[in-house]
């Protein structure tokens, strides 16, 4: 069995899916569907930046998703197949999830590009700039982050939650800046090989995203939300789900709570997906899931020549 994955924030380059769009008219058609719905020139910003511009969350959210969905409807127009006959599952890391659900029919290209500038504004408002921090434990497990994010917010009062439990050696952490920096020092007491802060611009995925929660719940309840034709591993269960309501509710959670990468790949394996494409740009999933289980054929397909490669498998 096969799943389709879809990146999240931190795999955006300035020149994404600039390649794509000048081999396949596919992959054009979307970056126009997507600069129409946003009404702002997104594909120039991918493809040419400047990087600054690209990297801001309301930018990258949605450029991201716009090259994912490019790989998806260049890979269906070469091929001559539609995602339910090649995949049992897709899933997403993150703004990823969003990706997953487009590639599922669950929402239409145009609403998924503007919830996730929404999404992207929503989350960088929720905290003014420098008061939160993300940082990455390496070498520690999810039960001993936990532990340390919960020692970090009593000693310190503030915020500090487990962000994404990305592989058995790769857990973030989020909150605010000094109980951050705290769970680090003590993951390190603790036996971490190293406490990575990130270069984010807010504390993506803990309870300082609350208002940014809001903003999606209001929005995606004005979102019609289709039953996908592939059912989705969501991010806060690791658990398929295809109800529409139920996604919807998910999305929402999302916002605050952890990404269960993880999880979600050793859900795959026990419902037998042997095999795992990442559709857009980079290759930070393939990764994860070679490292969560090296049982598991993974391989990232985001450049023309990657195309190639997946349709001698796929067709």
């Amino acid at each position: 069995m096969r799943a389709f994955v879809f990146p999240g924030q931190g795999s955006q380059a300035v020149g994404m899916g600039k390649a794509l769009a000048e081999a396949f008219a596919p992959a054009r058609l979307v970056f126009e569907e997507v600069d129409d719905a946003l009404g702002q020139k997104l594909s120039h910003l991918m493809f040419e930046g400047p990087e600054g511009d690209l990297t801001l969350t309301e930018n990258a959210q949605p450029a991201l998703m716009a090259v994912s969905m490019a790989v998806l409807r260049v890979l269906e127009a070469e091929g001559g197949f539609k995602i339910a006959d090649k995949a049992s599952y897709v899933a997403g890391h993150s703004l990823g999830e969003y990706s997953a659900l487009a590639a599922a029919g669950a929402f239409t290209l145009a609403d998924t590009a503007r919830l996730l500038k929404l999404r992207g504004q929503a989350m960088q408002k929720a905290v003014p700039v420098g008061e939160g921090a993300m940082a990455a434990l390496l070498n520690f497990d999810l039960a001993r982050a936990e532990k340390v994010a919960a020692a970090a917010a009593a000693e310190t009062k503030l915020v500090c939650a487990v962000a994404n439990d990305n592989d058995p050696s790769q857990v973030v952490v989020s909150g605010a800046k000094a109980a951050v920096e705290r769970a680090g020092a003590l993951a390190l007491e603790a036996g971490a090989k190293r406490a990575v802060m990130l270069p984010v611009s807010a504390p993506f995925h803990c309870p300082l995203m609350q208002p940014a929660a809001d903003a999606m719940a209001e929005a995606l309840a004005k979102t019609q939300i289709h039953m996908p034709v592939v059912p989705v591993i969501a991010n806060v269960t690791a658990q398929p789900v295809s109800d529409p309501a139920t996604i919807r509710d998910l999305l929402v959670k999302q916002v605050t709570g952890t990404v269960r990468w993880r999880e979600s790949v050793e859900t795959m394996k026990k419902l037998n997906v042997d095999r795992v494409f990442e559709l857009g740009a980079g290759k930070v999933l393939s990764g994860l899931v070679k490292r969560i289980d090296k049982e598991i054929e993974a391989q990232s397909v985001g450049q023309p020549a990657d195309i190639e490669a997946a349709l001698k498998i796929l067709v």
